[in-house]
């Protein structure tokens, strides 16, 4: 094989007694590097081109054979450095090129790999009448009883309330024998393992978790594991991330040293606290005065001297660039101002059960008074129908046939009740009245207005001039 003549210097060596120069006769792809599993196998993207001027040479090999070479391209007088040829049976390293020579792919799998394959890889090919090897591009392999880890990326900021995807991603070596992948962060959105090819054409396996984190994610560790079939065991390895995530101020709170009524002079400090990623940038101070809200200070504390007007309600916000958080309200007593208060809440709780007491006696003595409340209502009810006699009146009225008691000079007209039984008026009993009194006496109940104040009453016998209202009940 002939080298260009532009060519300054020329390097030759002769190889199974061909003169072969060092330029580059075949342009080999594959990635720089490859992480192997001892034990398993090791597949190793790789497809190649030939330059222009030889390729009609090229197009006339027949049935194209790749040859690897470990640790060297030049394998002159070192013949152990051939670890594979696919042309032949027996081989240093059992494996298989899996890619058509035909179509220039020369991908190649080794099995059942040990630490002893550690090392670069070169690769060749031998078909007559083309032979040529590419020095500039090898392959470095290494191997390691444990797996890599996997590698846990995320789309984006990770912000409460937004969702967000985390990625988990861990090579696959032996692609016939990819790893599995799993989340210690439970979640509902978590797709699948799935085998991608990379840029450089290897293998990995990727799996994915979609969800909508909050404040109390943040600083969580989160963990993707990934686990390897060898042969009949497993080989695991993880990764672990902790969540960084952005969120408004949360569990806001304000104190106030001290806490007990302090007198007037006194130097009083109010603290604000929050938790919040990024940290609070501006702490404000408000009070709640007759129902209206006054921002008084800005700053993570606030000391003031107290005076007369500084009692009452305060509360503080935090606020940083996703939102703010307020706090719970607290309250600074000055001496001397609550027992006023509770003076006058106790004085306002004694009148208003005094009035209410008070209240409750003038309607005792009303009631008592009129007793045409109470008394006539239910005389009037029992009179009805009834054919048995009134037996009680009222303390002041006279009984028929009786003088009735002179009324006070100053005192109220007042309406008396009596109650007149006519059969004694009749001076000869006849029969049928005798019967009827037998069935039962009738009764007649008379209204007297008792008009004259100090003069003496006429008898309730002598109805001549006394202005009287009968009501007749029973047919009378």
């Amino acid at each position: 094989m002939a080298c260009p003549e532009n060519m300054f210097f020329l390097i030759g060596l002769f190889m199974s007694g061909v003169l072969v120069c060092f330029g580059r006769d075949l342009i080999v792809t594959m990635p720089d590097r490859l992480d192997g599993l001892t034990g398993s196998c090791v597949q190793i993207p790789c497809s190649f081109d030939v330059p222009e001027q030889h390729k009609d040479t090229f197009k006339s090999t027949i049935l194209p054979s790749g040859v690897w070479i470990k640790g060297n391209p030049y394998f002159g007088g070192r013949p152990d450095r051939v670890i594979f040829n696919s042309s032949k049976l027996v081989n240093t390293y059992q494996g298989k090129i899996t890619g058509n020579m035909s179509q220039k792919n020369c991908t190649t799998v080794f099995f059942n790999v040990t630490t002893n394959y550690t090392d670069k890889y070169y690769f060749r090919i031998e078909s007559q009448p083309f032979r040529a090897t590419d020095p500039d591009k090898s392959v470095e392999i290494d191997v390691r009883d444990l797996p890599s880890s996997p590698i846990i990326t995320v789309s984006g900021e990770v912000k409460e309330g937004v969702p967000v995807s985390l990625n988990c991603s861990a090579v696959a070596p032996c692609p016939e024998h990819p790893p599995e992948l799993t989340w210690t962060l439970r979640t509902q959105f978590t797709t699948g393992n799935q085998l991608q090819k990379n840029p450089n054409q290897t293998k990995s396996v990727l799996s994915m978790v979609t969800f909508t984190p909050s404040y109390l994610h943040h600083e969580q560790n989160i963990t993707c594991t990934a686990v390897y079939p060898v042969g009949t065991s497993n080989k695991t390895t993880e990764h672990n991330m902790m969540l960084n995530v952005s969120f408004s101020p949360k569990n806001t709170s304000a104190s106030i040293s001290p806490a007990d009524p302090v007198l007037v002079g006194s130097c009083v400090n109010l603290t604000c606290s929050s938790t919040a990623n990024p940290p609070v940038t501006n702490f404000t101070w408000f009070k709640i005065s007759e129902g209206k809200t006054t921002m008084v200070a800005s700053g993570l504390s606030y000391t003031l001297n107290v005076t007369v007007g500084n009692g009452g309600l305060y509360y503080c916000e935090g606020r940083n660039s996703h939102g703010c958080g307020k706090s719970n309200e607290v309250q600074l007593a000055i001496k001397g101002q609550e027992e006023t208060v509770n003076t006058m809440a106790s004085g306002i709780a004694a009148g208003t059960l005094g009035a209410l007491l008070l209240i409750s006696l003038i309607s005792l003595f009303v009631w008592r008074r009129n007793p045409r409340l109470h008394d006539g209502l239910e005389r009037t009810d029992n009179s009805q129908g009834q054919n048995s006699p009134v037996g009680t009146v009222c303390a002041n009225q006279a009984t028929a046939g009786e003088e009735p008691e002179k009324p006070a000079v100053d005192q109220p007209e007042e309406i008396h009740y009596g109650e007149i039984d006519f059969s004694k008026r009749q001076t000869k009993e006849t029969p049928a009245a005798a019967q009827d009194r037998v069935q039962g006496q009738e009764s007649e109940y008379a209204e007297v207005n008792v008009t004259g104040r100090g003069a003496q009453e006429p008898p309730l016998n002598n109805l001549d001039g006394l202005y009287a209202q009968v009501n007749k009940t029973g047919g009378c």
